[in-house]
């Protein structure tokens, strides 16, 4: 169950009140939920205690396809905890969830917790987490938006510049209260040799969602494909494509999943 169908499904019943929204239909880190959203390559345990902050500019909030912001543009920031194979942390974005017709927004806001640990066998590294989505201030009568998934990933590089991974997304009770969802997610990148201040890379995802039938659940695809470029040790631009095979959402504006081109200028700290 997608959050943009949910929404579609209460405003169309009314519960959400009138709107001028028309057709709307739809997740964080949550895309990137935190990024990165994809496993990396796990540095050395530390017995010290590490912490770190990113701040992102994004002309789009992406969430496995679909935008939380109706395409325009979101700032977004983390703030993680690292101790051994342990972490922790925290991350923000604005939404852009419509509004209530009551003088109202449905959800302006998302605030992400997660923890985990991130264990090595041999070259393949692990990632074992929960992750918290919420909503502060969200109107959500018909069920709560804030829910619980818990993530089970494995990735591996191959040589100095090749890596992939695979990682599952496993919510008990999905977003508006909708069931069990299942999400299944693979991709990969290659990086290139400095070209000036530049460490180039290419990169791409496929996800394949499939939610609860007998609770509302709905399935689709979703993938991306896009070059990042690192530059003075702290900041990264990454120019993304992204489209989906979902069909309940609109081409363009609230929870579009149409095709498009996403442009972030991440940093590092």
């Amino acid at each position: 169950m997608t959050r943009g169908r949910l929404l579609a499904g209460t405003i169309k019943s009314g519960v959400v009140g009138l709107t001028a929204l028309g057709g709307l239909a739809g997740p964080a880190i949550a895309a990137d939920l935190y990024a990165p959203a994809a496993p990396v390559e796990a540095a050395a345990p530390s017995h010290k205690l590490g912490l770190s902050a990113t701040v992102n500019m994004t002309t789009d909030y992406v969430f496995r396809g679909i935008s939380q912001t109706a395409e325009n543009p979101a700032i977004q920031g983390s703030f993680d905890l690292t101790y051994n194979i342990f972490y922790a942390g925290i991350w923000a974005s604005n939404l852009d969830f419509g509004g209530t017709g009551l003088g109202g927004d449905v959800s302006n806001i998302e605030i992400d917790y997660y923890a985990g640990i991130t264990p090595k066998w041999g070259k393949w590294n692990f990632d074992f987490a929960a992750l918290y989505y919420t909503y502060p201030g969200a109107f959500d009568p018909g069920g709560s938006f804030d829910y619980w998934e818990f993530k089970t990933a494995v990735s591996r590089s191959i040589g100095d510049h090749f890596s992939f991974y695979v990682a599952n997304y496993w919510s008990p009770e999905n977003f508006g209260e909708t069931g069990t969802n299942n999400v299944l997610e693979g991709g990969m990148s290659y990086s290139f040799n400095k070209w000036w201040i530049f460490t180039p890379s290419i990169s791409g995802l496929y996800g394949y969602q499939w939610g609860d039938d007998n609770e509302g659940g709905f399935d689709y695809s979703y993938w991306n494909a896009g070059m990042t470029f690192e530059f003075a040790e702290k900041f990264a631009l990454d120019v993304r494509y992204w489209d989906s095979d979902a069909s309940f959402c609109q081409t363009s504006g609230l929870f579009s999943c149409n095709e498009r081109v996403v442009g972030s200028l991440k940093a590092s700290f």
